[in-house]
């Protein structure tokens, strides 16, 4: 970066934003799952999480879970089957189609979101003690104010991808 333009010290380029919100993600994420491994979860990584809320509390298809998720119906099943072999989630016959297969989070995966949840809530507690009630609102109010309204995206595997 050393031939970046010269800027006022208020006007910083353009490119550091993405690459702070980015930073701030990642330190809440690899917070997280540091905490999640203390918590009896040493095995969850970023996108199981996603896969989870992609399964959501009333279950899923693996090709419901791909296309929330943005990634092929392989690529989901894969993921599906590693949460399996750990333990987060089970297939089930669906009973609105014996055809198919429908993907339900475990006991052990409910209380990981459960755990997460708690750990994010933490999470947001440091950071008002670092920046202050005022500024993490100010922050949250700013990210609400340019972020369309579509909900909380899960497929930042298949967006990463």
């Amino acid at each position: 970066m050393a031939d970046r333009p010269v800027r006022g010290a208020a006007e910083p380029p353009g490119f550091e934003l993405p690459l702070l919100l980015f930073a701030g993600f990642r330190s809440l994420i690899d917070q997280l799952h540091a905490e999640l491994a203390v918590r009896g979860h040493p095995d969850l990584r970023p996108a199981y999480g996603f896969a989870m809320q992609a399964i959501g509390v009333r279950g899923a298809t693996a090709t419901e879970i791909g296309r929330r998720l943005g990634v092929s119906k392989q690529a989901a099943g894969k993921t599906v089957d590693r949460l399996e072999s750990l333990g987060y989630v089970e297939r089930v016959d669906d009973p609105g189609d014996g055809r198919r297969k429908l993907i339900r989070l475990t006991p052990r995966g409910l209380d990981s979101l459960t755990q997460a949840a708690e750990v994010f809530d933490e999470l947001r507690a440091r950071w008002v003690a670092r920046l202050g009630p005022d500024g993490v609102a100010r922050l949250e109010s700013s990210l609400r104010a340019v972020v369309p309204d579509a909900g909380f995206p899960v497929d930042v595997p298949g967006w990463f991808g």
